[in-house]
């Protein structure tokens, strides 16, 4: 009986089983070794479509970050733009969690991240923040979305209540937060947005919104 032919390999396939390796098993598991095993591939096989084993980080990284919405940027206000960027952020993270380490170290040269980067910084520039406040605005919202997505807080709790009755009478409950783990986290991150959204807007009717009246209309 003939052996089943193995599917071509391209880029696509070999970013495709990346990522559900890293998904399945972790990102310091994954090795180009395994990959081309999971691939039923020879080693060398990979090198004809990446140089390195970053590059398939890289391109499962950007993988990752095209899936994040930037839209808004072009047709709403900065605070509505912001918001939802955050979310679709969060989205495309915590679909992939065991990437985010490798994704915050930076865009590097990746091209979906780097757009995304350009999306957030030209439409918080086109809204009146300064250059500098707008790549400190970038900052910290990539700081929070992705510390965010690096794990469940809810599911940091063990479900034992006996550890918690006998020693830390304040987390009585904390055995049954893994129950409620999605409204716990996603509560969580809508509060954080909401306080962070809240202190830009004040901080841009203080020392934005006066800059953009005096600005001549003529």
């Amino acid at each position: 009986m003939p052996r089943p032919r193995q599917p071509r390999l391209t880029r696509q396939l070999i970013v495709e089983s990346a990522t559900a390796l890293i998904d399945a098993e972790g990102l310091p598991a994954f090795s180009t070794r395994r990959l081309a095993a999971e691939l039923g591939v020879r080693g060398p096989s990979l090198y004809n479509h990446f140089a390195t084993k970053d590059e398939i980080l890289d391109a499962v990284a950007d993988t990752v970050t095209g899936a994040v919405d930037t839209s808004g940027f072009a047709s709403r206000d900065w605070l509505a733009a912001l918001r939802d960027w955050a979310w679709s952020y969060r989205r495309a993270l915590t679909a992939h969690p065991n990437i985010v380490p490798y994704l915050a170290q930076g865009p590097g040269r990746r091209p979906a991240a780097l757009a995304m980067a350009d999306a957030v910084y030209g439409g918080l520039v086109r809204a009146g923040w300064p250059p500098a406040r707008a790549t400190h605005i970038g900052a910290a919202l990539r700081y929070f979305v992705a510390g965010s997505a690096l794990g469940s807080f809810a599911r940091g709790f063990v479900e034992d209540p006996e550890l918690y009755a006998a020693h830390y009478p304040h987390l009585r409950q904390a055995h049954r937060l893994a129950e409620h783990q999605q409204s716990v986290d996603e509560g969580a991150f809508a509060l954080g947005l909401d306080a962070l959204l809240h202190g830009l807007a004040a901080e841009y009717t203080r020392t934005v919104d006066p800059v953009e009246s005096a600005r001549p209309t003529g």
